[in-house]
């Protein structure tokens, strides 16, 4: 993947300043994918996209993550590293639709994409989501020998069912969702932690992009020169130039 520019990064940072969840990972996804797009972006299963923000993070910030989470058992903090090259790894390709076979059920469906996500997310509360993703995912469900209206699945699928729907996405799709098992070093008790990529790469571009902007802002003072001409020059030699200020 080659990084897009401080430039093309500084204006991805300020459009999303007013955009939140679905819409701060699709403007991180254009930046992992220049040129691709809405709808090709929109339409791609979840783990590829996940796949394409550990990328783009890794070749933006490098491959080591600092990680903070909060013990399940005693509330204590924990910070800790990971390699970022052990996520992100996309599953096979897969034509057609998925199928799960459980009792007297017969149930294919789809993986979902990124604006089933979307979608879900927007819902009014948990249920609805959930009911929401199950409809527009499920391409077809038997019951015994007679279809099972989509949008009813969510109440009608045994938990057995549903499990089995879960773990079927789940190996189809392992980028989709990252989740850390962590052991707190204080009670030595066990905490399952999601990593979201998307909330995190935002985070670090937010850090990126306001000390580069006090950079800007530090060398035009110093040296006259347009925020272009600063964003042209290459970090470390932005760096220099600071210190050279500094020694003033």
């Amino acid at each position: 993947m080659t990084p897009t520019g401080p430039a093309e990064l500084l204006a991805t940072w300020e459009a999303g300043l007013a955009q939140h969840g679905s819409g701060r990972s699709l403007l991180l996804h254009r930046a992992a994918r220049p040129g691709a797009a809405t709808d090709t972006l929109l339409s791609l299963p979840v783990g590829e996209r996940e796949a394409d923000l550990f990328a783009l993070r890794r070749a933006l910030f490098g491959e080591r993550m600092q990680v903070r989470a909060e013990c399940g058992a005693c509330g204590a903090a924990m910070e800790f590293d990971l390699d970022a090259t052990a996520f992100g790894a996309r599953g096979p390709g897969r034509d057609g639709p998925l199928r799960v076979t459980e009792g007297e059920w017969v149930v294919e469906f789809r993986l979902p994409t990124v604006a089933d996500l979307a979608a879900a997310g927007a819902a009014a509360d948990v249920a609805e989501a959930r009911r929401l993703l199950v409809a527009r995912c499920t391409v077809s469900a038997v019951r015994d020998g007679a279809a099972a209206p989509p949008e009813r699945l969510a109440e009608l699928l045994p938990v057995g069912v549903q499990r089995r729907l879960a773990e079927a996405a789940a190996e189809a799709d392992p980028a989709a969702e990252v989740t850390l098992n962590v052991s707190c070093p204080e009670c030595g008790g066990a905490t399952a932690a999601e990593l979201d990529i998307s909330s995190y790469l935002w985070a670090e571009l937010d850090t990126w992009a306001r000390d580069l902007l006090l950079d800007v802002h530090l060398l035009a003072t110093a040296y006259g020169w347009s925020e272009p001409e600063i964003l042209a020059l290459s970090p470390l030699r932005r760096r220099y130039y600071l210190e050279l200020c500094a020694d003033v």
